[in-house]
């Protein structure tokens, strides 16, 4: 069968896709595998008492019922829900928005399609726009999501080390360019894959770049603030009328809901709600069925801040303490945990690739994410991206120990044959 440009781009293989396989594989066909790779959230028991009882609430109402699932949602999202959490992001954070700048995505991996590949690529004129990531590594799964063909470009960070084999990568401003090729600027916060929290003042930095060069600053905050805030460094929330903020409600602990929020100036909402209904018609209505009553209760954000977050700190320490007591002797560094779910090894001078450590571990029945899928839009080869590894710390704590260790087993083994 032949294809289009589009179907020959978006059917082939992708780091995003091979993640995906690996977590269908290791949640639904294959239990007994360790899975340390995908993003899919802890079952953090208190957590799902609380959608298990808005569940149980909603189901007996029939009128409630009805609207979860017999009528279609409107293009924007569900009326009450974007005022509910219009309420909550206005009152509780300050932010000056109203329901006109909310909108509803099916998960936020749609939302970065649309917003992508609305803001760059190739332009009327014939010219071309790239998304700009002021640091790399970032978010595997923006990496191929762009109809047109080199839609990134990325700044290599600085990197600080820290005690105890830590260290911190941060923005290099002397190194970040924006040019009239540049569409937006785009950051995950905490990032997705190392935890990393951008300060407060890279994150302004950003902004003024962004506000000098009339593009907009996207903040990616599917694990961070203001919700579910796995945050484990002091970091304000960020919203202007420059600013693009998307939320989800997947690291909640609903990620089958695909509920993503997209917060921005609402001409860019009208925009998008367009642009998003002709992709997908309508958005799903479990999500914001499920969740509105916690976002006007304001329980949303107990449940983040005192159920979810010490939660994820709790097992960051345990991954952490274990990964570093067994890799002692090596020159590996674990990226400062100061957010979101996953660790981030940099195992220095690593005699193997990332991708051969990835299949050496799958053979042992342990999932992770190679390191080098992350490095997207850098314009030249970097070692770097081939000695580092993405390690999900959600599993219990037997899980945790048992992949931690066959880990390093295998770090151990791959210097000791160089």
């Amino acid at each position: 069968m032949k294809y289009s440009k589009f179907g020959d781009k978006f059917s082939s293989d992708s780091g995003i896709v091979s993640l995906m396989a690996d977590l269908g594989e290791a949640l639904n066909v294959n239990p007994d595998i360790l899975f340390m790779g995908g993003g899919n959230p802890a079952a953090i028991p208190q957590v799902q008492e609380v959608f298990e009882k808005q569940l149980s609430t909603l189901l007996e109402d029939s009128q409630r019922r009805h609207k979860m699932l017999g009528i279609y949602q409107s293009p924007q999202g569900d009326e009450a829900f974007l005022d509910a959490v219009a309420a909550l992001l206005n009152e509780e954070f300050g932010w000056p928005v109203s329901s006109k700048n909310i909108a509803v995505s099916n998960g936020s991996q749609s939302a970065f399609f649309v917003l992508f590949n609305m803001l760059a690529g190739e332009m009327a004129d014939g010219s071309h726009r790239h998304i700009q990531l002021p640091l790399a590594p970032e978010y595997l799964g923006y990496g191929d999501v762009g109809v047109h063909d080199e839609l990134f470009r990325a700044t290599r960070p600085s990197i600080e080390f820290l005690e105890n084999n830590q260290f911190k990568y941060h923005v290099d401003f002397t190194q970040l360019s924006i040019d009239e090729s540049s569409a937006a600027l785009c950051v995950s916060r905490p990032t997705n894959p190392t935890g990393n929290v951008l300060t407060d003042d890279e994150v302004q930095h950003l902004d003024r770049m962004a506000r000098q060069h009339n593009i907009p600053l996207i903040i990616d905050g599917a694990y961070g603030t203001p919700f579910p805030n796995i945050l484990f460094a002091d970091a304000e929330p960020h919203w202007n009328s420059n600013t693009i903020v998307v939320l989800s409600l997947s690291k909640l602990g609903l990620p089958g809901a695909r509920t993503g929020i997209v917060v921005a100036h609402e001409d860019l909402i009208k925009d998008f709600t367009n642009a998003n209904t002709l992709a997908c018609l309508a958005c799903g209505n479990l999500g914001p069925s499920l969740s509105t009553p916690l976002f006007e209760s304001r329980e949303i954000l107990r449940v983040s801040n005192d159920i979810i977050r010490p939660f994820y700190k709790a097992r960051a320490e345990l991954a952490i303490n274990k990964l570093t007591q067994s890799l002692a002797g090596l020159p590996c560094f674990i990226h400062k945990p100061e957010g979101a779910i996953f660790l981030w090894l940099w195992c220095d001078g690593l005699p193997i690739s990332s991708q051969t450590l990835y299949e050496r571990l799958k053979r042992r029945g342990v999932l992770v994410v190679a390191g080098h899928h992350f490095f997207l839009g850098l314009d030249e080869p970097w070692q770097h991206s081939q000695e580092c590894l993405r390690i999900s710390y959600c599993l219990d704590e037997e899980g945790l120990e048992q992949g931690m260790a066959i880990i390093a087993q295998e770090v151990h083994r791959a210097y000791q044959e160089a």
